[in-house]
């Protein structure tokens, strides 16, 4: 009874051992290629509970969601014979995973594939283009044609080719420094002629200026000095019309203008004699001479 209880319970372990062994589960984002004794024999592409032949079938699987390849820069010559150091990426996806597990095996012999077919696509592709059509005018028309030579030729690996991008197209560092010393110079050069020539409009501004200026005050002294003249002369006719009327108050009134002239605060020195005429109206108002 021991022995048989004890072969009964291998035979249950071997069972569970088998049982277990008989079943594999795929994920939502996975498919799975079943291989007996390391041969293919069927996909699996839906989600759920698998059975398989134990310790004769095993199990690959397979991511089905869209993989990245990220591709090292590299330098490529343009059809105008300017260097560019060109950094791209692609995206995929495995569509056919017998194919797929034939051909590259594994997620990273894809991608070492893929690279090489990538790099060959961008040669190809940009040697036939100019760097300006790179970097500005064709850019997206150039990267859909990578995509579509890549994708013909990785679909012999089971994949599908979703995308293929370029992150960036520049010139090499030593010529990019030539290029930013020559668009220097360059930029340079235009701001010292605009200076150049906002310098002469400017001279030429001001010349006219000065020139309407001197007019201005050309007319305008002529149009004072003529109406200082015409004020003189009103000036001289109302004091000869008052000389006139009134010679001995026109004799007083000169005679106060010619003290207020002459005898100003702290700046008057006059040698004079006492009797001068130049006083006469100091001894009497009405300015007749003293007697001798």
């Amino acid at each position: 009874m021991k022995a048989l209880t004890a072969i009964l319970a291998v035979l249950a372990a071997l069972a569970a051992i088998a049982g277990y062994s008989s079943v594999f589960f795929v994920q939502q984002a996975q498919q799975a290629l079943v291989l007996r004794l390391g041969e293919p024999r069927r996909v699996i592409t839906e989600a759920g509970l698998q059975y398989k032949l134990p310790l004769v079938e095993s199990v690959i699987y397979l991511d089905k969601r869209i993989l990245d390849l990220d591709n090292p820069a590299q330098e490529i010559i343009a059809s105008d014979q300017k260097r560019l150091v060109v950094d791209a990426f692609a995206r995929y996806k495995i569509i056919d995973p017998l194919k797929f597990f034939q051909s590259v095996g594994t997620i990273d012999g894809a991608n070492s594939r893929l690279s090489t077919v990538l790099n060959s696509a961008l040669r190809r592709v940009l040697g036939e283009s100019t760097f300006i059509q790179v970097v500005r005018d064709e850019r997206a028309g150039l990267m859909a044609r990578i995509r579509a030579q890549v994708d013909r030729e990785a679909a012999n690996f089971g994949i599908k080719v979703v995308d293929v991008r370029i992150r960036r197209a520049d010139l090499p560092d030593a010529n990019s420094q030539a290029v930013f010393q020559r668009m220097q110079t360059e930029r340079q050069q235009e701001a010292a002629e605009i200076r150049a020539q906002g310098a002469q409009l400017a001279q030429a501004i001001r010349a006219r200026a000065e020139r309407d200026a001197t007019v201005i005050v050309a007319e305008a002294t002529q149009r004072g000095d003529q109406a200082r003249g015409e004020g003189e002369g009103e000036r001289n006719r109302v004091f000869a019309e008052a000389f006139g009327k009134d010679p001995d108050f026109f004799a007083f009134y000169r005679s106060m203008q010619a003290y207020e002239a002459g005898l100003k605060q702290n700046d008057t020195r006059l040698l004079l004699a006492p009797d001068s005429e130049f006083f006469r109206y100091f001894g009497d108002p009405a300015g007749k001479p003293a007697a001798k």
